[in-house]
């Protein structure tokens, strides 16, 4: 049998359409199509994997981003396939369920931890491994939001496999108990699967619902709004702020695993 990081050099390309050497040293993850496209527009480059599961595209700087899809899956999917690559920082932008009345629609979160309520993470570590993120390259990112004048929330997200749970009053109990500030489907994971691969990764989350309350939950309509009013900015600062990292030549892994 090929060993696990033979496998991967051969599925990234395959699961992307991209060659290994073409994946720059920082990478920003997205479950958004329109982010690709906007990224490849921005700067000028291909978007490769349009007949992929996921798409990725670089640019001349050497930062890359992939959609790798929704879900936890998918999450610890692409995270060992950048195994093959060993990449300096993987920033994840994605949307998330605001959970208090102080992450309201528009909000930026950068989570200080996340909850392992997906279950994929459990093949990677123990439950008493707590999902967190890099400190340093979360130092970067609330950096860039900052100058740019944009608040920003901490806190700690839940995430879940569950795509349709707001009807369960049970669950929504839960969520409450638990005191998290936002839900989403990938962040638990890939904070724990990139730890397992001693990749450091960060993830900058855009609420884009409120789906405590009944008028709250997301739809077509809301959703479009959100993507309207604040996905170039949520973008932006995912690029400047791995662009800086990069340009700084600043470690981000400043400890041994």
């Amino acid at each position: 049998m090929p060993d696990r990081l033979e496998i991967a050099r051969n599925w990234l390309p395959r699961y992307t359409g991209m060659s290994l050497d073409e994946f720059g040293d920082y990478i920003l993850l997205t479950n958004f199509h329109n982010y690709t496209r906007k990224f490849a527009e921005q700067f000028d480059c291909e978007i490769r994997g349009t007949d992929k599961p996921m798409q990725a595209a670089t640019n001349a700087e050497g930062l890359t981003i992939v959609n790798f899809g929704i879900g936890s899956a998918n999450a610890a999917t692409i995270m060992d396939l950048l195994s093959a690559r060993q990449p300096k920082g993987v920033l994840f932008l994605g949307k998330c369920g605001g959970l208090k009345k102080s992450s309201e629609i528009g909000h930026f979160i950068l989570p200080i931890a996340a909850i392992r309520g997906e279950g994929t993470s459990d093949d990677y570590f123990p439950p008493e491994v707590p999902a967190l993120p890099s400190f340093k390259l979360h130092k970067f990112v609330s950096e860039k939001i900052a100058s740019k004048g944009h608040e920003y929330r901490t806190g700690v997200v839940y995430t879940t496999n569950r795509r349709l749970w707001e009807h369960d009053l049970e669950f929504l109990d839960r969520l409450r108990r638990n005191t998290c500030i936002a839900i989403d489907m990938e962040t638990a994971t890939l904070f724990i699967v990139g730890h397992y691969n001693r990749i450091s990764r960060g993830a900058l989350l855009l609420v884009s619902d409120v789906p405590i309350t009944p008028e709250g939950v997301k739809t077509e309509e809301s959703d479009a709004a959100v993507t309207q009013s604040w996905s170039d900015t949520h973008l932006q600062v995912g690029i400047e702020a791995m662009t800086e990292i990069e340009e700084s030549g600043e470690a981000i892994r400043h400890f041994r695993y």
